[in-house]
């Protein structure tokens, strides 16, 4: 009875550390809302660009694609400079970044200043994409991380939700107008973002990287279930950052081996990893590369163009149907975000891999056949592409589109966690910029229907992979990780624990 009086009286608690760490979590989101509504926004304001910049299609594959490449930059600058200044204010210069690329291409006079928009615009993608999920990841607690961690992806969507709105709201404005609108209002969430960032703590687990022990404690006193979770979580990320369990105090010295920094972080993740460390990478890189190749930019960014090729004209109309995918989008990786932490990870993934690639035939199948009956237009061929493309969208938003970043964020070490992040993410827009830089060559050289039975085929392997590579993590906290890839748990924290000890040793001796 006293033990159910207990659990009563600490669960207002509870909810209220779940609250502030959703909190924390939303507001750090934000700084994907800028990648989605550019994905979102460039599929309907390349109409307009084309007819006023009368560019080619080649030219407008590179404008759409090549800002995938431009956020590698931000992607490994951001590792580095979230290890070195915090999680925190590196979200403020994603923001700061963002929009200025913004108001450059809103206020592009020509195809070259926008592609200089493009570059600024891509580097604060890649800033926000990489430190977003990481910094959600190490302030959850491990009973919802799935959940919150699922909240760059649901901004993401969001922000592609937001993107077509924005084509279907000034679509009516002048040519020379529209698309310019269009591409420099995204300046807006980014200004609001940079103001929200102040309100958000540190991330605990930089801070105990920094020492800053009871700075870290309170914040984990603020986003655990319970006082002795938050001790339990302090003392995992101090054995992570090779911290002895009973050194304490408000400020201490986090012991460094000779060789540490940068360079021994490469070392540990690229260059001679163990075959623990070589596997998670493995499975980091496998997941961005099968999110991507399985051809969900080529839906996302040319919806138009596939509805078109279905039968579907007038700008308004394109436009309309595109939104429908947008909300699609959106509904669905709000169901997958409750359904991370209880479901898992895997099943989710599995059953969304599935659907995608049965998705992906049917879209390839109906496109076919509107390509073998172009002056014919069929009804229920126009629908089953409406369908399938809208079936493909909510397959991939709830399962391989939030997990991706979910999982990647959750199974590096603390200490190659921003590098192995990065890793990931530049993987992700390499992949993304290669599949949105050929999707109109490739559908011109393979037909378009084609073209979704190659991504089709590309999915059917990622699932393989999937069933076979990637473990569960539902559950399990960001220190657990190891032993799921083969690092065995005990003797990893007293090895960190005792080689820790050791360094202070070192140090007290010079």
């Amino acid at each position: 009875m006293a033990s159910a009086d207990l659990a009563e009286a600490m669960e207002p608690g509870k909810k209220s550390n779940v609250k502030y760490a959703s909190v924390c979590a939303i507001m750090a989101s934000m700084a994907c809302v800028i990648l989605g509504y550019d994905i979102g926004v460039m599929s309907g304001a390349a109409i307009y660009i084309k007819k006023d910049l009368k560019i080619t299609d080649v030219q407008l594959e590179i404008l759409i694609g090549i800002i995938s490449l431009y956020s590698l930059i931000g992607s490994f600058a951001g590792a580095r400079t979230s290890d070195r200044i915090g999680r925190r204010l590196t979200v403020v210069f994603a923001a700061v970044i963002f929009f200025v690329g913004a108001l450059l291409m809103g206020f592009s006079v020509n195809y070259g200043m926008l592609m200089v928009g493009r570059f600024v615009a891509g580097v604060g993608v890649g800033y926000g994409g990489m430190i977003a999920p990481v910094y959600t990841a190490e302030i959850s607690p491990a009973a919802s991380r799935g959940f919150l961690t699922s909240f760059p992806e649901v901004f993401i969507n969001l922000g592609i939700l937001l993107g077509y709105l924005s084509n279907y709201a000034f679509a009516g404005l002048p040519l020379h107008l529209g698309w310019r609108v269009m591409l420099g209002i995204g300046a807006a969430p980014s200004a609001l973002l940079a103001l929200l960032v102040f309100c958000m703590p540190e991330s605990p687990r930089w801070l105990v990287m920094k020492g800053r022990l009871a700075d870290a404690r309170a914040v984990l006193e603020k986003t655990s279930a319970s006082p002795e979770e938050a001790a339990e979580r302090l003392a995992d990320i101090k054995v992570a950052a090779g911290i002895p369990k009973d050194l304490d105090g408000d400020v201490v010295t986090v012991p460094k081996e000779r060789n540490s920094g940068e360079m021994q972080v490469w070392k540990d993740l690229i260059l001679s990893p163990t075959p623990a460390i070589r596997r998670i990478l493995l499975s980091a890189v496998g997941l961005h590369f099968f999110q991507q190749a399985s051809g969900c930019d080529s839906v996302v960014l040319y919806s138009p163009s596939v509805f078109r090729s279905a039968g579907i004209t007038g700008d308004n109309k394109l436009l309309g149907v595109t939104c429908a995918v947008g909300v699609t989008k959106t509904l669905f990786i709000l169901v997958a975000t409750f359904l991370l932490d209880r479901v898992g990870r895997r099943p989710l993934l599995l059953t969304s891999t599935g659907g995608m690639v049965i998705s992906l035939i049917s879209l390839g199948t109906a496109l076919t056949v509107v390509g073998h009956h172009p002056d014919a237009k069929i009804p229920s061929v126009v629908a089953l592409c409406i369908a399938s493309t809208l079936a493909f969208v909510a397959f991939f938003s709830i399962g391989l589109g939030p997990i991706t970043g979910v999982y990647n964020s959750e199974i590096f070490p603390l200490q190659l966690r921003a590098l192995g992040f990065a890793v990931g993410v530049a993987c992700n827009r390499v992949t993304s910029a290669v599949i949105s830089m050929t999707f109109l060559s490739l559908s011109k050289a393979i037909t378009i229907g084609g073209s979704f039975f190659l991504y089709s085929g590309i999915a059917a392997v990622g699932w393989v992979f999937f069933f076979t590579c990637l473990p569960e993590t539902r559950g399990r906290t960001l220190e657990e990780m190891g032993k799921l890839f083969g690092m065995p748990d005990t003797d990893m924290a007293e090895a960190d624990d005792t080689a820790a000890k050791e360094k202070v040793v070192e140090m007290s001796t010079k």
